[in-house]
């Protein structure tokens, strides 16, 4: 990464499971930041944050906040977003945004650096990070659609409870308790804390991550969806998902179904393909009982690929297994990847 200059970067949510992963990351990199900016909402304004050798107060987030800023990470919610994200680009900021506000917005891209880091080049301002769950899957689909073609997508999730925040990772600690000592389960925030129903996740099994939507499809599979035909650049490629919380606490795991565009492709040429591939980790020996799994990949960069099968029925049907840790690559790190292309790619004025 060419670091000619340093950047003035603002983090928006910093005290979240997200921005924490954000200031770690940054700070691993080295990322080359001239003064570092921590955003909150005012319950959290004043606490004091280490970062590298300083101690770095809390600022609650408001319009003014992004003067002098270059990139502002965001990560605070949708509604945050929304409201503060055209603030800091009217002051000259490029906003990276980690919720779903912009994804599907015309014009605003949509990236994985090792997918489509080239969709940066054309911005309004605003570039928004893919849903943790699409990011690990489209870093195992694009190589094998380049290779083969890729013409159908089915996909299960079993996502890490991390994914609806800290809150929720405390409940599961909670209702696990309750559960060893022989007491009822409380439940208030799973599966969507603004529904009306909760149920425990402990020990359990939930098929349904964030609202339901007119057609029976959650918001989480529908992002799914339509995020992997964004990113692939392809409408044509058909796209099922079912999304399932877990109780574990890091690392998005997906059982996805494929279909390629060559016939007589053996699991070794998925495979060598997916050796290769930029960003991917190939765990796959049944012989070894070698596989990824949520606690292997937790605090790891890359996306594992395992399971790899050739389907039974479908002469183009492949079967994978794909796990990444979902704060880190499905979230945070691909953030900060974002904005070390603008960088590598002169985008940063």
């Amino acid at each position: 990464m060419s670091q000619n200059r340093n950047y003035n970067v603002a983090i928006v949510g910093a005290t979240g499971a997200v921005g924490e992963k954000i200031r770690e990351i940054l700070e691993r990199k080295s990322f080359p930041i001239g003064e570092l900016k921590l955003l909150s909402s005012k319950r959290s304004a004043g606490k004091k944050i280490k970062f590298k050798n300083e101690e770095i107060t809390v600022e609650e987030a408001t319009p003014e906040s992004f003067k002098g800023i270059d990139i502002a990470l965001f990560s605070a919610g949708g509604s945050i977003s929304k409201a503060l994200a055209p603030e800091a680009v009217k002051h000259g900021a490029i906003v990276i945004d980690n919720t779903s506000a912009f994804r599907m917005g015309e014009g605003i891209p949509l990236v994985v650096p090792e997918v489509n880091c080239d969709d940066l080049k054309i911005h309004d301002g605003i570039i928004a990070n893919p849903n943790c769950s699409t990011i690990q899957m489209v870093a195992a689909l694009k190589p094998l659609k380049e290779a083969f073609g890729l013409s159908r997508v089915i996909v299960s999730t079993y996502q890490a409870v991390s994914g609806a925040g800290n809150d929720a990772v405390d409940e599961l600690k909670d209702q696990t308790q309750q559960y060893l000592d022989g007491k009822e389960l409380t439940a208030e925030l799973l599966p969507v804390s603004g529904d009306e129903k909760h149920y425990p996740i402990a020990f359990n099994a939930l098929p349904q991550i964030d609202k339901f939507q007119e057609n029976g499809y959650t918001f989480e599979e529908m992002k799914m969806i339509n995020e992997t035909k964004k990113i692939l650049h392809d409408d044509s490629i058909q796209v099922a998902a079912t999304c399932v919380r877990l109780p574990f606490v890091s690392s998005h795991a997906e059982s996805v179904y494929v279909e390629l565009g060559k016939d007589g492709l053996s699991v070794a040429d998925v495979q060598n393909v997916l050796k290769d591939a930029d960003g991917v980790i190939l765990e796959d020996d049944p012989t070894t009982q070698t596989y990824p799994t949520p606690l292997s990949a937790m605090d790891k960069d890359e996306v594992f690929v395992g399971r790899v099968r050739k389907d039974l029925d479908e002469e183009k049907g492949f079967h994978l297994w794909i796990v990444s840790d979902n704060l880190i690559k499905g979230a945070a790190l691909n953030t900060v990847q974002i904005a070390e292309s603008l960088i590598e790619q002169n985008i940063i004025k």
